[in-house]
């Protein structure tokens, strides 16, 4: 993969995973075993403003989805990556770079954290993602389709877990999967009415 210097990206993610709410990987840094035995996480980005150099990444999206056997800190994690088919020739190589841990920054740490066993590829598909109020979406036709919305505490305001070891934000929404499904490679299952997250994200490395 092309190793890249400098990177910098902003913007918006959500997430769905098969845990049970409250997922125990967030009071456990990742320690626990997932409510299913395995996990399966999606977590989907779109960057609202982000670069690598010169070569903008601005209206960009991209998901990470991975599956572990057991509890996270244990690794073994099977990894695939979505790039949005919008991207040009060197939008792309800088994604795959970054995306795959080999240009520093918080999708490294992820990957090295996880011990990830089988990268199961990139695949360049159209990416739809979606934010209103409460509510975050993404689509991938024919593979993925999440919908996420977060849980209310005190009347209007959406729960929070902070201060945790989120590579996306220490400080998370709580939500409640809608939808959560996704078939491609060996993956297949749906997440609905299980754990979720949303919250900007704000992430640079090289």
């Amino acid at each position: 993969m092309e190793q890249i210097k400098s990177w910098q990206m902003q913007g918006e993610y959500c997430e769905t995973r098969n845990c049970d709410i409250l997922c125990p990987c967030l009071p456990t840094n990742t320690t626990a075993m997932p409510t299913q035995v395995h996990c399966d996480v999606m977590l989907a980005y779109h960057i609202e403003q982000g670069s690598v150099g010169d070569v903008s990444l601005d209206g960009l999206s991209f998901v990470i989805a991975l599956q572990t056997p057991g509890a996270m800190i244990e690794g073994h994690a099977k990894v695939a990556i979505y790039i949005d088919e919008k991207a040009n020739d060197e939008q792309r190589r800088s994604l795959q770079a970054i995306l795959g841990g080999e240009s520093g920054g918080p999708p490294s740490v992820m990957m090295d954290a996880m011990s990830v066993e089988e990268l199961k590829g990139f695949r360049f598909v159209p990416i739809v993602f979606g934010m209103s109020g409460n509510k975050r979406t993404l689509e991938i036709p024919g593979i993925m389709q999440i919908q996420v919305e977060g849980i209310e505490g005190l009347p209007g305001k959406v729960m929070e877990v902070r201060n945790t070891r989120h590579p996306a934000n220490p400080d998370l929404a709580l939500a409640k999967t809608i939808t959560g499904k996704y078939d491609d490679f060996d993956f297949d299952g749906d997440n609905a009415g299980k754990n979720g997250h949303y919250a900007p994200f704000n992430w640079k490395g090289g």
